[in-house]
């Protein structure tokens, strides 16, 4: 069976989304999304069905805003996050926009196919922020290999 690294990021706007103050970062995600889904590795992001990301609230906190998506690997995620410039720029300046927020990231290995919902996702961030790094819940600096079944093995 094949898997593919899913992955939720939260960020909690000091001011509420639509406030004038946060109208670049806003402006920007189109373009940050867009850089992802051509990204090598890309296979899906949370959509409202017309592309946008969907107005979906996490925690109970209108101000807390999502991301979901699914990548073939560690490696390809690491290299939209750490090494598009496009992604990187906005993330260079979000403290501008966002508040701190401890345990903000969560990944975690999804059947091929699979695509995970809001609340697999909240529950994977309170598993890494409870449980620290594990099978079901890492991070890019604790990161673990997808799982491997007995049907994975070839036929002797």
């Amino acid at each position: 069976m094949l898997h593919h690294l899913a992955q939720i990021n939260i960020l909690r706007f000091r001011l509420p989304m639509a406030h004038p103050e946060n109208a670049e970062f806003v402006r920007s995600l189109d373009r940050v999304n867009a850089t992802a889904e051509a990204h090598p590795g890309f296979v899906w992001r949370l959509t409202d069905g017309g592309g946008a990301s969907p107005d979906l609230r996490i925690h109970g906190d209108a101000q807390i805003e999502l991301n979901m998506s699914v990548w073939t690997d560690v490696n390809a995620l690491a290299a939209f996050v750490y090494r598009s410039e496009t992604h990187r720029e906005i993330m260079r300046r979000r403290h501008e926009w966002c508040e701190p927020i401890d345990g903000a990231m969560a990944l975690w290995w999804v059947p091929e196919g699979h695509r995970p919902g809001v609340r697999e996702g909240e529950e994977r961030l309170e598993r890494l922020r409870q449980l620290g790094p594990t099978q079901d819940a890492f991070s890019f600096k604790h990161p673990f290999p997808p799982p491997r079944f007995l049907d994975d093995r070839p036929d002797p």
